[in-house]
Parts: structure tokens; sequence; C-alpha cells
């Protein structure tokens, strides 16, 4: 049992007391005599992964934007806005299932999604008893109808996750400045502020910011987002490639998080994160899978693996991030991205039981004694080395079964709903 507390417990073996969904104690050696005994040998047992920024519909893009960038407003307003705009809000349920069923089995618990369409994502979610940031996606590019719109929706949807127990409501401005005017960025701020929501964006993929802003206000645009009181909210920033490193020390000051998403970046050919410089400054850090039309897999597992290896490669030394610090990324670093560092991250008593148990059995481990866990963890495992997913107590995954989901039905909708995705989009794209 991989603990991940302050201490980086590793007990062999060890044991949980879980009640009414908590962790009540935890320990090494035989188990007490409880009722309700699960015994899992030759597993590893660890805290639930945390991505901490992902589209969840947009597995129904998967395959669409190849060869572009959507790391540029360009490359994300020419590929996968056009397949937005035939989007059926029908084909919403099924892709954020086949989502949630893919994260789940490569041990995600937790995800922070950006999206709109929020009355269908949320039902969905809900039924795979997941938890979830779930932030309200506004793309406004200065349409004042667009604007009222999206804000209103914004506004139903955080009323209906208050008090869901796995669930919290964001606000999710696509990007500021790049396609949300300073006009709409000050009224979220205000509904942030009404309900208590963190914002969710994307930032610094590729330069636009702090070209727009160093052009119409003379400053970066972290310092904007400084001036206009953006940075005294929780934020969620994925990608942060381009930051000044003069802003770094702004953003460690705050309840700022880089979400780093080492897949996309380079599937998009973009600059690898300032890593180093964002650790040395304090600027707290997360992992995410970005959407899979851009990645194009969930596995977190692998996005440790790969941000392992960019690090290195791009600082020219090995070990640049060490196995224990991508992991703890991954788990902690997320929940506290969140806030919800005191519920989830680690295993300790009093936390929700959130967790996840890999085959020890399966390819990778071996020689135990030649590398560590952490090494072990994110060089040779995998997200199908997972064999049992639990959040709040409840199993989602259990001995190679969904317990939530229909997984086969939900892919066969979404084969349909793709199916129709591309009629649609051949139909207005053929010469009248």
């Amino acid at each position: 049992m991989l603990t991940l507390d302050p201490r980086g417990r590793l007990l062999r073996p060890g044991y949980l007391l879980i009640e009414a969904g908590r962790i009540q104690s935890i320990g090494e050696g035989p188990p007490p005599d409880v009722a309700g005994h699960l015994h899992l040998p030759g597993r590893l047992l660890m805290p639930g992964l945390v991505n901490a920024h992902t589209h969840s519909p947009m597995v129904l893009f998967r395959g669409l934007a190849e060869g572009h960038s959507l790391f540029t407003f360009e490359g994300w307003f020419q590929t996968i806005r056009g397949w937005e705009q035939v989007l059926d809000p029908e084909w919403i349920a099924p892709a954020v299932t086949v989502s949630c069923a893919e994260m789940i089995r490569t041990g995600t618990t937790c995800f922070a999604d950006q999206y709109f369409h929020m009355d269908r994502i949320v039902p969905a979610v809900r039924r795979s008893g997941l938890r979830a940031a779930l932030a309200y996606g506004i793309v406004e590019l200065g349409d004042l109808v667009a604007r009222d719109r999206e804000l209103a929706a914004a506004e139903d949807f955080l009323e209906t996750v208050l008090d869901d127990p796995l669930l919290t409501g964001w606000i999710g401005p696509h990007a500021f400045f790049v396609d949300n005017s300073p006009e709409i960025i000050a009224r979220e701020l205000a509904l942030a502020d009404r309900f208590g929501a963190g914002l969710h964006i994307h930032l610094a993929t590729s330069g636009e910011e702090d070209r727009y802003c160093q052009e119409h206000f003379g400053r970066s645009a972290v310092a904007e987002m400084q001036r206009l009181g953006v940075l005294s909210r929780r934020m969620l920033a994925a990608h942060c490639l381009t930051i000044p490193e003069a802003d770094l020390p702004a953003l460690a000051g705050s309840l700022f998080a880089a979400v780093l998403c080492p897949s996309a970046c380079m599937r998009s050919g973009a600059a690898a994160p300032p890593l180093a410089a964002m650790q040395a400054a304090g600027v707290r850090l997360a992992l995410g899978s970005d959407n899979v039309a851009n990645n194009n897999s969930y596995d977190l597992f692998e996005e440790l693996r790969t941000l392992a290896k960019l690090a290195a490669f791009s600082q020219g030394r090995p070990g640049a991030l060490s196995a224990e610090e991508a992991l703890r990324m991954a788990t902690l670093g997320g929940a506290r991205a969140l806030g919800l560092e005191g519920e989830i991250g680690s295993l300790e008593p009093g936390k929700s039981a959130d967790l996840i148990a890999l085959d020890l059995t399966q390819i990778g481990w071996a020689p135990s004694r030649g590398q560590d866990l952490y090494t072990a963890l994110v060089y040779a495992a995998g997200g199908m080395h997972v064999t049992d997913v639990m959040v709040a107590g409840r199993w989602l995954y259990r001995r190679g079964e969904w317990t939530t989901l229909d997984y086969p039905a939900a892919v066969a909708e979404l084969e349909q709903a793709h199916a129709q995705l591309l009629q649609e989009r051949a139909a207005i794209q053929e010469p009248s």
C-alpha cells in the first residue's frame, strides 16, 4: 500500500478500514477483525489519480484533429470549432459516459472538465460515480448575445450542483483575452464570487494572450489578470507553456495551478512547459490529459511517463522530474489544485476512500528489488494494470468490470453519434 501521505509510507502488507465512504484507519500487517473484510493479494493499493484538465464530450472528435495544433486559436477554430457547430446535444451523454469509463478503467477517480452542454454532462458524470470539478465553458468572441446566453447558462448550471457530494461547479472561460473580452471577464468574476466557484481556463499555449495584453494594456497577460483581480480566485490554468518567468512569483502567491498536459503539448508541436522555473518559483502543479482529440488517451500513467521524459529531454539532464514528484502531481497535486487536498490525493484517516488497485503480477514490476516503486509506477506500469477503482467507498470498477456504467452500450451509442457527426459536417460542406 502506497499512501502518498507526508511520510510517503509504503506498507507491506497494508490495510485500510473504511466506514461510510471514509478511511477510518490505516496500518501495516494483519488487519483488524471486522465484518466485510476484502483481501486483495498481489495488488498495490494507492490513491486514485486526478485528471486536472480535460473536455469529456470531445471523445466524439477523437481522430478528427490530426495534423493540426489545438494550441493556437486558428488551429482550434479551424478544426474543433467547426465540428462543434454541427454538434447535437443528444450526442453528449454517450461521449461523456465513454470518457468516464476510460478514466475509471485507467485509474482516474477525480477529473476537472471544461465544456458547455453541462445539462447533459452532469447526469452522465453522476451515473459514473466519479468525483469531478465541472466548469461551464464560455466562448464569447465579443458577441453580446452569446455573452448573455452563456453567462445565464453558467449560472443555471452552478445552481444544479450546489449540494452535490461529488461534483463541484466551476466557471470555464475558454481563454482570457483570446475569446473572452474584458467585459465578460468582469461578469465571470462576479458570478464566481456569488457561487464561490473557481475558474478553469487555458493559458499561455502560444503567446497570444501576452501579445494581446501588451498591445492593448501595455503589460503581460498575468499582470493584467492580477490588475483585474482574477488571481484572487482559485484557478486551473491548462498548459502554461509561454508564461514569462518574471510573472511566476505572482502566480505562486495565488490559488493558481498550472495543469501540464504533456502528450497534447508534444502532439501540437508546442514548446515544453517551463517546469523547472515553475517548481523553483513555487507554482502549484497538476497533471491533465487535455481532450482526447488532442491526446488521444485518458491514461494518466502514460501522462506521468511522458511528462517525466519530456522534462529530462527539454532540460538536458536525467531525473529532471523525479518519479515521486511526477506521481504526487497526479494525486495530491491535482487535489490541491481543486481545493480538495483535505478530501483526496493520499490515503490518510479522515479522507474519502478514493483509491485504486494495480496488479503486481503483470509485466513491468520485476525485479522488485532493482527499481523503486515510484520508478515502476511512472516508467513501467500503465492504466491497464488497474484492476479495481473506488470513489467515496463505492466500487466503480471491480474484478475487470464496470459497476456503474454499461461501457459496450455507451460505445455503440458513441459510434452512432460519430457517424451522424460526420454526415452533418459533410452536408454543410457540400457545394450548393
